[in-house]
């Protein structure tokens, strides 16, 4: 099935495959519900593949009952950690510095030079956190309308990128050039006339698409790949921190899991012993039905008291000690031997 998803060979992909069983692949799958098996500790897109897995699928009450559970713990370790709070990527390193800037980056206007995978990255998480994305310019008008029309943008030619600074809050360049392409004389300009409103330059391209000198303007806030890559190693750590309060919690959720997996054998064990014994003290009574007609409607009420009262006692230590017994790996070996001694189920083979 992997082979026909991934369209790799079965050769090509068995060496990234691995086999987990039982307890073991239910906790893979609760860590990796937690954001704790990726290679960035609480990377934001896993909880909800997770879902789109479960959603995709068609699990059986076990398979349900599990991904369920999973989904509930990612959800804690969101909802009680800091794990995916920091950003984890430059661009999203680049979108938490231009929302600390401006406070609300709703309805700022985003201008994307250059129409590349990396200024996609950096829209979408700037788009997320409110901003507009209002002109995307490329080399070529062509690359630059096809990613304008995704975010319903102005697509523009390279050369009409400085016009468009004085109307723009957030300027995101990522190009392939070889030298600059906003000189520092151009984005001064802008400046002056933007009239004191702040402008936000974030330079992901290698080389450098912004003139350094640009730094010494004042109302003017350059960040380039370096100090974006110092800012993720930073939240990088205080991840990876967190993750050690999110491997408690979904231990613990792991273990609620394990336990009820186990109750499975033992519940049905306890229910059909009692069941048995309710069906034997039922029987013996009808046996000697005619003795007990001599009986009031009382004394009858007594006997019945009485009978039952002798198999909930005889069966309360059976019955605590097997439900304790459920939580752990003697569960189901307790389970077994009950329905050998008492023959449970041997009427259905």
């Amino acid at each position: 099935a992997l082979d026909a998803v991934s369209g790799l060979e079965p050769e090509t992909l068995a060496p990234a495959l691995y086999h987990l069983r039982d307890e073991a692949a239910a906790l893979h799958l609760f860590r990796v519900a937690g954001g704790l098996d990726s290679l960035v500790p609480g990377e934001g897109e896993i909880l909800g593949q997770v879902r789109s897995a479960y959603e995709r699928g068609a699990p059986g009450p076990l398979l349900d009952h599990l991904f369920r559970q999973a989904l509930h713990a990612g959800k804690k370790v969101r909802a009680e950690t800091a794990i995916a709070e920091s950003p984890a990527s430059v661009s999203a390193a680049a979108a938490v510095l231009a929302q600390q800037l401006f406070g609300d980056l709703e309805g700022r206007r985003i201008l994307l030079v250059g129409a590349g995978k990396v200024s996609e990255l950096a829209a979408r998480n700037l788009l997320s956190r409110g901003a507009q994305i209002a002109f995307v310019a490329s080399r070529t008008l062509d690359r630059a309308g096809e990613l304008a029309r995704r975010f319903g943008a102005e697509p523009l030619p390279l050369e009409r990128v400085r016009e468009e600074l004085t109307r723009a809050d957030v300027v995101v360049c990522s190009t392939s050039a070889p030298g600059i392409v906003l000189r520092g004389d151009d984005v001064a300009a802008a400046l002056r006339a933007r009239r004191g409103r702040p402008l936000f330059l974030i330079d992901l391209a290698v080389p450098r698409d912004v003139d350094p000198a640009v730094h010494e303007l004042d109302g003017c806030y350059l960040y380039d790949i370096d100090d974006l890559e110092a800012v993720v190693v930073e939240s990088l750590a205080g991840r990876r921190r967190e993750a050690e309060r999110a491997e408690s919690i979904v231990a613990g959720e792991s273990e609620r899991f394990a336990a009820w997996h186990a109750s499975l054998e033992v519940v049905p064990a306890i229910a059909s012993l009692r069941a048995r014994a309710e069906e034997i003290r039922a029987g013996e009574l009808a046996r000697v039905e005619g003795r007990l007609d001599r009986l009031s409607d009382a004394e009858r009420r007594t006997v019945e008291s009485v009978t039952a009262g002798i198999v909930n006692k005889l069966l309360h230590l059976p019955t605590v000690r097997m439900k304790q017994a459920a939580v752990t790996p003697d569960g189901v070996v307790y389970a077994h031997a009950v329905r050998h001694l008492f023959g449970l189920g041997e009427d259905e083979r």
